[in-house]
């Protein structure tokens, strides 16, 4: 048994945990670096990336059907599934191999296998060749999470999908159950409903995707039902006889339960961390509902032992593990970064439309006590959106009255994922109403409806 030192361990190479040790070896730190299955984590091969490449080809196949609006002409428009997963499956496979070469790159050691911490500063990993023994006095834990699995509602892979079977899909649905209407559950429902299945979605709570502002939920519901897809919520699915070739869900809505058919049902019902097994209760981490328990610099109150991404607390998005991660690695190496602000994240849905969003919704900013101002703007208002056949949309941002601080942009609409950084940048320079105001945005973009957002908070908008 071979006994490594390091002054950094990682364990898990998940945007989280690869950005660490990447950012660790920058900084002249000895990295070492553990894996059990792939390269770039869950985010890279079954997460984030195969499943933008998956609605990438939904969004295309959508735009065919609409080449005659363009003078366009587009006949025997179809799709083969099988060539589209393989698609998806090519570009996850592309950039695990680039996290590879990067960890080569940065001479970081890796190994694959399973860890275990035996005891303060110790990583034990079972590795294919037997236990490898490796100490450092900075473990640094990006053990990412799975999907939750409901009694009763637990995934065959055959009929009942988590994410993963969803992203290699045994057959194309027909009529589609999406249990959860999160970023994940919302992202295959519209996968697969762009693609021609009959989808319902069921959600537990008052409206779909719950996290988001009131009215963008409201926008994105109007705009999925016009699509033909079913949405229910304050539901709750009680059980799922399954049969051959269907599932039959039992479905509680305002105290009665309904049967429906259908022959696939994906569930996206939250996560759990992967934090069990690996000897954390015993060195004193506290570990409440999986997740281990932090402060803001994600230590765990375990000396020398951090912990990042969907390990510890939300949001659970792979661009807030990766900034830990940095975080992280500059604390080891002795430097003063800042801490992780949740408020500033920016969360993103790549349903159609898109949705994307930072900082605080209306509700949160009246119920923090803020005097609030609110501007809104509509795609239908903006020369680039009319002529890029998307005019429809929303952008919204809320001011605080006293300040003028922006408390939280909303959005809903083509692109919208790639607009909020603008509103994110704003914050993290602290920006203000007048700030943005002065700001020139060039034209025409769809960015000018930023401005235009802020103007209509201040009664000075232009153009609706």
């Amino acid at each position: 048994m071979a006994t490594n030192s390091y002054d950094m361990i990682v364990i898990g190479a998940g945007p989280g945990g690869y950005v660490a040790a990447i950012r660790g070896a920058q900084l002249g730190l000895k990295v070492a670096i553990v894996e059990r299955e792939h390269m770039g984590g869950i985010c890279l091969n079954w997460g984030c990336i195969p499943t933008k490449a998956m609605l990438r080809s939904s969004e295309v196949f959508h735009l065919m059907h609409r080449a005659k609006e363009f003078g366009l002409s587009a006949t025997g428009i179809g799709y083969d599934l099988d060539a589209v997963v393989k698609r998806s499956r090519g570009v996850a496979k592309q950039l695990s191999g680039g996290v590879a070469h990067l960890m080569k790159k940065n001479k970081i050691t890796v190994v694959m296998g399973e860890a275990t911490l035996p005891a303060k500063g110790k990583v034990s990993v079972k590795t294919d060749k037997g236990t490898e023994e490796l100490t450092a006095k900075n473990i640094v834990l990006a053990t990412g999470a799975r999907a939750r699995e409901l009694p009763g509602l637990e995934a065959d892979g055959e009929r009942v999908w988590t994410y993963k079977h969803a992203l290699v899909p045994p057959h194309m649905p027909k009529k589609l159950l999406v249990i959860g209407s999160g970023a994940i559950g919302i992202e295959f429902a519209s996968f697969y409903n762009t693609l021609g299945a009959d989808t319902t979605v069921v959600e537990v709570m008052d409206r779909i995707l719950p996290v988001e502002d009131a009215e963008i939920s409201a926008f994105a519901k109007k705009s999925f039902e016009k699509q033909k897809m079913k949405i229910k919520v304050k539901a709750m699915v009680k059980q799922l006889d399954r049969a051959k070739d269907k599932v039959t869900a039992h479905i509680e809505v305002g105290g009665k339960v309904e049967k429906h058919e259908f022959d696939s049902v994906i569930s996206a019902v939250g996560i759990v961390a992967n934090t069990e097994g690996l000897g954390l209760e015993k060195l004193g981490a506290k570990i409440e509902k999986s997740f281990v328990v932090t402060d803001e610099f994600c230590r765990s109150g375990v000396e020398g032992l951090f912990v990042i991404g969907d390990a510890t607390n939300g949001p659970w998005l792979a661009h807030k593990a990766s900034h830990e991660g940095v975080m992280v690695a500059e604390l080891i190496a002795g430097g003063h970064p800042h801490a992780v602000d949740p408020d500033s994240i920016a969360g993103c849905t790549y349903c159609h439309p898109q949705v994307a969003s930072v900082g605080l919704t209306e509700a949160q900013a009246k119920d923090k006590g803020h005097k609030i101002k609110v501007g809104r703007f509509p795609f239908i208002g903006n020369g680039k959106a009319i002529a890029m056949g998307e005019a429809e949309g929303l952008i919204k941002t809320i001011f605080d009255e006293k300040t003028g601080e922006l408390l939280g942009a909303h959005m809903i609409g083509a692109e919208v994922t790639e607009l909020i950084q603008g509103y994110v940048v704003g914050r993290q320079l602290e920006t203000t109403e007048e700030d943005l105001m002065h700001a020139v945005f060039p034209h025409p973009t769809l960015s000018e409806m930023m401005h235009e957002s802020v103007l209509d908070a201040y009664d000075r908008v232009i153009h609706i």
